[in-house]
């Protein structure tokens, strides 16, 4: 894929299928901490000469836009008259790198600047992972622009005590949440690699095998270009957006709660309110709002108790939540044609 690439992302030859050819777009930010980095989009209009409805894809962390590649594939195979836009979060894939300890409530402050410069309205939401406090921290900002929402494996509440948590699961020792104590910044890479393509359960010593050798191949710059890992690895090649995409996890066993912390450069942190925001303002503006859920239910982010929290805001997703206790956290990796139809029937249907 040659691009030419206005950043300075570490990832300087993405994959031919990164996006699709001429939807590249790059969006300069205006305000907040990150005035003036650049920002990496598509956006594609598909199916016809006027779309009839948005679909947008926010992803987490250590993703980028990447990891729904299958689900815009998918989507543009359908023939429906569809707009499909991602991004990369700053410290993400094609956009600039980062420059301090980035949490969820600064890439929101980012997105609702590239929300309003498109102007989006009738929006079918997608979020997964950090996503979810991601894009519905910026769309809640403006609520009347979204239409549908389809979740995976996300979370904007705090996580319930009772069943599978953080600390328990799925292996006490090596648990995500440990993983930023257990790795430096330099290896950071390797564990995204390993992470991401992990759809499908892992036993300990597969995990660790796959993260040793995936994480040896990061120090090496040995990923194969024509894998996904190559991506995860080269985005955070970076030391400063591996030091971002870390700070993310920390956060996670205060997921839903609020978390502080202090940055270098900023100073003190804290994301409870963003959080308090969403959980306030979900269910006065979206609680209509028809919704889907696909969830790998061998995850803390697909156990019952998150998908019932989900049901009380958004009552319409109980006809519509998908669970597959046999799929890991990155439910978009391997559950790809199942969420793919389950937004054409939310615009569709």
């Amino acid at each position: 894929m040659l691009l030419q690439i206005p950043t300075n992302t570490p990832l300087k030859k993405p994959p031919v299928d990164y996006c699709p050819k001429g939807a590249e777009r790059w969006f300069t930010i205006s305000g907040g901490k990150d005035t003036g980095k650049t920002m990496f989009y598509y956006d594609i209009s598909v199916g016809g000469d006027e779309p009839e409805a948005t679909v947008v894809l926010v992803h987490g962390n250590p993703e980028t836009s990447y990891t729904y590649r299958h689900i815009r594939d998918e989507l543009i195979r359908s023939g429906r008259p569809l707009r499909i836009i991602a991004m990369d979060h700053i410290g993400f894939g094609l956009s600039d790198q980062a420059d301090f300890e980035m949490v969820d409530m600064h890439h929101s402050d980012n997105l609702i600047q590239l929300i309003r410069y498109l102007d989006l309205s009738e929006v079918t939401l997608c979020i997964h992972d950090w996503g979810g406090p991601i894009g519905v921290g910026a769309f809640i900002e403006d609520p009347y622009r979204v239409k549908n929402l389809m979740v995976m494996n996300t979370t904007i509440f705090p996580m319930p005590k009772q069943g599978y948590t953080y600390k328990n699961y799925p292996h006490p020792v090596l648990t995500w949440a440990l993983f930023p104590r257990l790795y430096p910044a330099f290896a950071w890479g390797g564990v995204a690699a390993t992470a991401v393509s992990s759809g499908e359960p892992q036993t300990v010593m597969s995990l660790i095998r796959r993260a040793t050798g995936n994480t040896l191949a990061h120090l090496f710059n040995s990923v194969p270009k024509t894998s996904p890992e190559y991506v995860w690895s080269q985005s955070l090649r970076s030391i400063a957006n591996a030091r971002s995409s870390m700070r993310n996890v920390k956060q996670t066993p205060r997921w839903g709660y609020g978390y502080r912390y202090l940055d270098e450069s900023y100073g003190p942190q804290d994301n409870t309110e963003h959080y308090r925001n969403m959980q306030e303002r979900v269910p006065r503006y979206w609680k209509n709002c028809p919704a889907a859920g696909v969830f790998g239910q061998w995850d803390p982010c697909g156990k019952d108790e998150v998908i019932a929290q989900w049901h009380e805001v958004l009552p319409k997703m109980k006809k519509a939540t998908l669970k597959y206790p046999d799929v890991g956290h990155f439910v978009e990796e391997v559950k790809w044609r199942e969420i793919s139809s389950e937004i054409l029937k939310l615009n569709f249907s």
